[in-house]
């Protein structure tokens, strides 16, 4: 195909390369980039390419379909766009090399979020505190503030700062390539700053509904857009919430900010995210402090002295702890946000109410800790629904838990552990290189304390494994290494030697149960099991999805009376017809995670 248009949202560094998002006269397209390709946000281009026809969502802007263009011609490139990416760029540069707080220093700077791990960002989000990264009021503030300082003289008297700061306000919208909260922040600014030139004051309330009507005018589509909604909630809440009639001093003040705006979105995250982190409040009021010092000595590190963006760096992963031990906090759903508001009602209406109140939250808050998630008996193997590929969760007793593969993706498999209240893991697996079973365990590992971490991969390599192993060096174990996990013993019986197929060179475990054994037999295929022969056990995890590589002997030689088969949507037939048919005729009971969900298999 062949197309014309303005790039809207990139270029960004996605985990496949980098992409941006094209407005056409008639539609939106995503375009891959090359890393010689370079474009900028505001700029007319002309491409051609192979489209690939499938709708899809980024950055909350919807496209009708990918495109790899072959050759793409910059029409011409607004200054402004090219200004804010060279600030934009001169931060980053300044940031690197990149950890976990340097990643999410870019975050709080200019909202690039590109260098923070997917499990952080989700905790960000499950602890309330992914509006930090959300370019937003506070931090445009920050930008003037440090902008009059610069300019120094020139800033001297209000007209003067207000013109000053009409002149830089787009350039930091387009370093922050123009993302819906700072462009809603950089209006509200705006306006207040033009007001201010010709004598007009304003009030808050007045800014934020000028700065909605002109956005939705200019871009309609924004109405649809997740962070516009939040960014526009969420500043209307911070405005109730600083008019509440509140005793004490600039703590209680600040804690009835942080629960307006934390009301205000919380209908929006339930409809979007279908939870709401109840203890937010707390959270934001302890991390609030500890983001505006990073991201003011930061800002002064980016064109200042460098050691500075170290300090800015460290109180960064102090904002990621918080965000991870918060992750793991009770998340309200319908119900639970009904009760709280209820309770917020019967307050402002009977405050002598409010030690019954406290005392009823209390119990429900502790109710919640201690009994959200689902506690699993001793003995216990979950074969996790993660959609198309492996993670397997082993339960000793006692808190003592083993974790073979992590499946296709980070999140999932960390919203699984939390369901299943895991704090940290004994054992963590890698039965091969494949994606679909290494790309979740780096989340594991950026999240989690793992006491050992067995892998037997050589050969093979894939850019999957090569970021697992960039966390974390494995051991390599023989067959007949056994690991003793409370209840259960986990026996390594595969593989026999080294494979030309990275699936036969899957790591193969038996698990011995105090009645019953399970296989668990990654994704080997015929040559692995000829050579391995008749294992029996009472379990089998079907390997490769039930694809039709396995040997119909070997599948009947397990004698298993129980089969799972751990397997998602996929355009690969998996699984095959006559694998199941065969584990059916053997009198097997055979389990599919995509029809059952998640399968606990007691073995004790």
């Amino acid at each position: 195909m062949t197309a014309h248009g303005t790039v809207i949202i990139g270029p960004i560094d996605g985990r496949f390369g980098a992409w941006a998002l094209v407005e056409t006269e008639s539609t939106v397209l995503l375009i891959d980039l090359e890393e010689t390709q370079t474009v900028l946000a505001g700029a007319r281009v002309s491409f051609s390419g192979v489209a690939d026809g499938k709708p899809g969502t980024a950055r909350g802007r919807a496209y009708s379909t990918k495109v790899r263009p072959e050759e793409i011609k910059v029409d011409d490139g607004p200054s402004l766009a090219a200004i804010g990416e060279s600030v934009s760029n001169h931060v980053m540069d300044r940031l690197e090399p990149f950890d976990a707080g340097r990643g999410l220093l870019a975050g709080f700077l200019i909202g690039d979020i590109s260098h923070v791990a997917e499990a952080d960002v989700e905790a960000m989000r499950l602890s309330g505190l992914a509006h930090f990264v959300a370019v937003s009021g506070s931090n445009v503030a920050l930008f003037l503030l440090l902008l009059f300082v610069a300019t120094g003289p020139l800033s001297v008297g209000p007209k003067r700062r207000a013109a000053i700061g009409l002149i830089g306000l787009p350039i930091y919208a387009a370093a922050t390539r123009f993302e819906p909260s700072v462009m809603r922040a950089s209006l509200m600014a705006g306006i207040a700053l033009t007001g201010r030139l010709v004598g007009v004051v304003l009030e808050a309330w007045q800014l934020l509904a000028a700065a909605v009507v002109l956005l939705l005018v200019l871009d309609p589509h924004l109405s649809s857009n997740v962070g516009f909604q939040l960014s526009v909630v969420a500043t209307a809440g911070v405005l109730v919430g600083a008019r509440w009639p509140v005793r004490g001093g600039r703590l209680s003040r600040a804690l009835a900010v942080t629960i307006g705006a934390q009301m205000a979105v919380a209908p929006l995250l339930l409809v979007h995210f279908g939870s709401v982190p109840l203890m937010s409040p707390a959270i934001n009021l302890g991390a609030a402090p500890v983001v505006a010092a990073s991201t003011t000595i930061g800002a002064i590190g980016v064109v200042g002295p460098r050691f500075l963006v170290d300090i800015a760096a460290v109180l960064a992963d102090v904002v990621l702890a918080l965000a991870r031990a918060g992750s793991s906090l009770p998340q309200l759903g319908p119900v639970g946000l009904a009760v709280v508001a209820l309770g917020a009602l019967v307050l402002s209406k009977w405050p002598k109410a409010a030690p019954i109140a406290a005392l009823v939250g209390s119990g429900i808050v502790l109710s919640l800790l201690v009994g959200g998630g689902t506690a699993l008996p001793a003995g216990t193997v979950v074969v996790l629904d993660v959609g198309q590929g492996d993670s397997i969760l082993l339960h000793g007793g006692d808190g003592r838990f083993a974790l073979i593969d992590g499946g296709p993706d980070e999140l999932t498999v960390l919203q699984k552990l939390r369901q299943y209240r895991v704090e940290s893991l004994e054992l963590v697996v890698l039965s091969h290189v494949h994606a679909d079973h290494a790309n979740g365990l780096v989340g594991v590992f950026e999240t989690m304390p793992v006491t050992r971490f067995w892998a037997a991969t050589e050969p093979h390599s894939t850019s999957a494994a090569l970021r697992l192993f960039d966390l974390v060096s494995a051991e390599i174990p023989s067959v007949g290494d056994r690991y003793q996990l409370g209840s259960l013993t986990l026996e390594v019986v595969g593989p026999l030697r080294k494979y030309a197929s990275p699936n036969d060179q899957s790591v193969v475990i038996k698990v011995i149960g105090p009645r019953r054994t399970m296989l668990l037999a990654g994704d080997i295929e015929t040559v692995a099991q000829g050579e391995l022969g008749h294992l029996r056990a009472d379990v089998l995890k079907v390997p490769h999805q039930g694809a039709a590589t396995s040997d119909p002997e070997w599948l009947l030689s397990v004698g298993a009376d129980f089969a799972v088969i751990s397997v998602g949507p996929n355009q690969f037939g998996h699984p095959s017809d006559w694998v199941i048919d065969e584990l059916d005729g053997s009198g097997a009971e055979v389990v599919r995670t995509d029809e059952s969900g998640d399968v606990v298999v007691p073995l004790s």
